[in-house]
């Protein structure tokens, strides 16, 4: 703590120097009471900027005053805080994130409109996105690849970040501080001037490794337990350097350029010979992704824009304990991502009440994996087009279809259609859109061996998958007005040929086949696999879904947002149904928040919670329970000059020190990761003209 308290004086002197330099001119003003926006621009579910309420295609929004005033500093915390139909489990490996049922594979997650590449054993890298940047976060739910391309079967989340418009120059520090090692700290540099702008940014995350239960179950035992220092959550540290410039030389011409480095590394027990659950290694990650981009506007209703944008991924193993085969220091590669995407997308305005989009899309995707075995790559080629019209006054509707040519598996046609009513305040809804996942590389060309705490694991992919395709239906019903939104929203999502991983039995004969295809397996490992992995084609997956959401604007300076989802998300392989791993049946979140301002101080107060039943689990294991947190947070905005603000806050995690205090066995799975009840700290300062 005392280090963090130096840290924020550092930072603060740090600011008010630079504020010294220039004279400012103006300053934010608290007076304005405020208030959640019920309609905000969105892009996300129509390919174009538009008001929520106007899109043809629900969308969910997280503003970036949403999360500020909830105390959230990481992506995840703002998804599973404020969307109940997403879910999170973190570990060493990545974040596996579930959105309506549906798992890592088949979310698309966007930034700007453009996939982030990177994973780790299909779990996402969410280190990877700059908080810092954040303007708000759409997410569309259900099958997207009529505007998308592959992997937009469970939904698209698209970050869409911040630059300012304004001739200033600012400057802004946040910290966050909490138990278990939690600190979070970004500072901004912007910018702008006569058309130019640039955008500085660097991000540092880190929190320490923490169980909840210091015991658990000698393997082969129900009964007999001993100490174990295996993480339920995986510490790391986890820093990222952002720059964006931006050129607009007159209001028809836009240019942008950015990059953002990324690194992030585990902090894990080591091994200790006294007692089990330490690592000789730390996972170590590292990202690249750069861009540069235009958009003209040939008239208000007509623009041209296109984009490129390079995405490399790497992690591997970083020892911290010497080994038979490896010194302190030693880094060995694991696999390494390389993405690259064209985007060339034109808007017009060819007829009255009409927006027509065409657009072209080039991607290639490479993975080198040396635990893998894996040296490959795939391109796709995709055309798109899209109408939107209104028409009767009070109709709208949509039809786009995407051609995607995929170098192994050939050409998909992706249809969307959408229809909406809107009659005054509500808006009636009904939305049909084709969904099409071509198999990842690992998927089909895998050829995995590692031995993990003695026990030896094996994954083979399948060259001969199929793609996977779904057909998503929904209904929705809206009110809609400044001060109030309520939406009913009703859904099926339904997928063929579903790719699995199915767990084949290993005899002698199969054992003797695996030693020969990794000779580095000794005989005391192989007489331990019970089974290997076989990547496969299972029949179907089937979701079936209710969400309800409401915001309102209750009175002045008081807010409220309730949601509630509902999936009943299964899948089905030899004729039987099964519950889709990780799926849970219920989930709300609710936030209450308050506002008002006194002179040059201003409070805001917001609690909010997150209740979900349980986790379903598939196999042998035991499902994990359902669990309630609550969240509070106050913000204090001091306008202490011209030209600062500072912002003080003080809040309070899990506020009925919920927690899973089970014994962890090899049967035992978790959904509540949280490590209890926490005071958390931050501090806020801006400083512009």
């Amino acid at each position: 703590m005392k280090k963090t308290l130096i840290l924020l004086a550092a930072l603060s002197s740090g600011s008010a120097a630079f504020a010294q330099v220039h004279k400012m001119e103006h300053r934010d003003t608290l007076a304005t009471i405020r208030t959640y926006d019920l309609n905000p621009v969105v892009v996300t579910g129509s390919g174009h900027h538009q008001r929520l309420k106007s899109t043809a295609t629900p969308v969910r929004v997280l503003s970036a005053q949403e999360i500020h005033e909830q105390g959230i500093s990481t992506f995840d915390g703002a998804l599973t805080r404020m969307m109940p139909q997403v879910s999170m489990s973190p570990n060493s490996m990545g974040t596996f994130l579930r959105l309506n049922g549906l798992g890592n594979k088949y979310i698309l997650i966007l930034i700007n409109g453009q996939k982030l590449t990177g994973d780790i054993s299909n779990n996402v890298d969410l280190n990877r996105i700059n908080m810092a940047r954040v303007k708000r976060i759409e997410v569309l739910d259900g099958a997207a690849s009529s505007l998308y391309g592959s992997d937009a079967i469970a939904g698209v989340i698209n970050i869409i970040t911040d630059q300012p418009t304004q001739n200033l120059v600012s400057v802004t520090s946040d910290t966050r501080v909490s138990g278990k090692g939690q600190l979070t700290e970004a500072v901004t540099l912007d910018i702008f001037t006569h058309g130019f702008g640039s955008y500085t940014s660097f991000t540092h995350d880190r929190a320490d490794s923490y169980r909840i239960n210091g015991l658990e179950y000698v393997k082969g035992s129900d009964t007999e337990t001993q100490p174990s220092i295996a993480p339920l959550f995986t510490g790391y540290r986890s820093s990222i350097v952002g720059q964006k410039f931006t050129y607009s030389p007159n209001n028809k011409l836009a240019l942008n350029a950015g990059f953002d480095y990324s690194y992030k590394i585990t902090d894990r027990p080591n091994t200790n010979p006294d007692v089990t659950g330490g690592t000789d290694y730390e996972m170590q990650y590292k990202g690249f992704r750069w861009n540069v981009g235009g958009i003209y506007k040939f008239t208000a209703m007509n623009s041209l824009q296109a984009t490129f944008t390079a995405d490399r991924f790497r992690y591997g193993k970083d020892y911290d304990v010497a080994t038979k085969s490896n010194e302190v220091g030693d880094f060995v590669l694991s696999k390494k991502q390389h993405a690259y995407e064209t985007d060339v997308k034109s808007i017009l305005g060819l007829v009255k009440g009409g927006t027509t989009i065409f657009g072209m899309n080039w991607r290639k995707d490479c993975l080198f994996a040396t635990s893998g075995n894996i040296d490959q790559s795939a391109h796709t080629l995709a055309f798109y087009g899209q109408h939107e019209q209104r028409f009767l006054q009070d109709f709208t509707a949509t039809i786009g279809a995407r051609i995607t040519h995929h170098e192994t598996f050939g050409d998909h046609f992706t249809p969307k259609a959408t229809l909406m009513y809107a009659p005054g305040a509500f808006r009636f809804r009904a939305t049909y859109s084709a969904g099409f996942r071509a198999p990842g590389l690992d998927e089909l060309y895998y050829h995995y061996y590692s031995v993990n705490r003695g026990k030896p694991q094996i994954s083979f992919g399948n060259s001969d998958l199929k793609p996977e395709k779904s057909h998503y239906f929904s209904l929705n019903a809206e009110y809609h007005t400044d001060r109030l939104l309520v939406s009913v929203t009703g859904y099926m999502n339904r997928i063929n040929d579903m790719v699995v991983k199915q767990n084949i039995s290993v005899d002698d004969a199969s054992r003797a086949m695996l030693q020969g295809e990794f000779p580095e397996m000794t005989d005391d490992e192989a007489s331990k696999l019970a089974s290997y992995a076989l990547y496969q084609n299972s029949d179907k997956g089937d979701v079936k879904g209710v969400q309800v959401n409401v915001s309102a604007n209750l009175f002045q300076g008081f807010n409220l947002s309730a949601n509630w989802a509902y999936a009943y998300a299964r899948t089905k392989s030899g004729g039987d149904w099964s519950v889709l791993e990780r799926s849970i049946r219920n989930a709300a979140t609710i936030a209450v928040n308050y506002h008002h301002a006194w002179g040059r101080y201003a409070l805001n107060v917001n609690l909010n919670g997150r209740l979900q039943s349980k986790t379903y689990y598939t196999g042998t294991y035991e499902d994990a329970p359902g669990f309630g947190i609550w969240n509070l947070n106050t913000t204090h905005t001091i306008d202490c000059a011209k030209w600062a603000l500072i912002e003080p806050s003080i809040g309070i995690d899990n506020l009925f020190d919920k927690t899973d205090h089970r014994i962890d066995s090899s049967v035992r799975k978790f959904a509540l990761y949280n490590p209890g009840r926490m005071l958390v700290i931050g501090l806020k300062v801006k400083f512009k003209n």
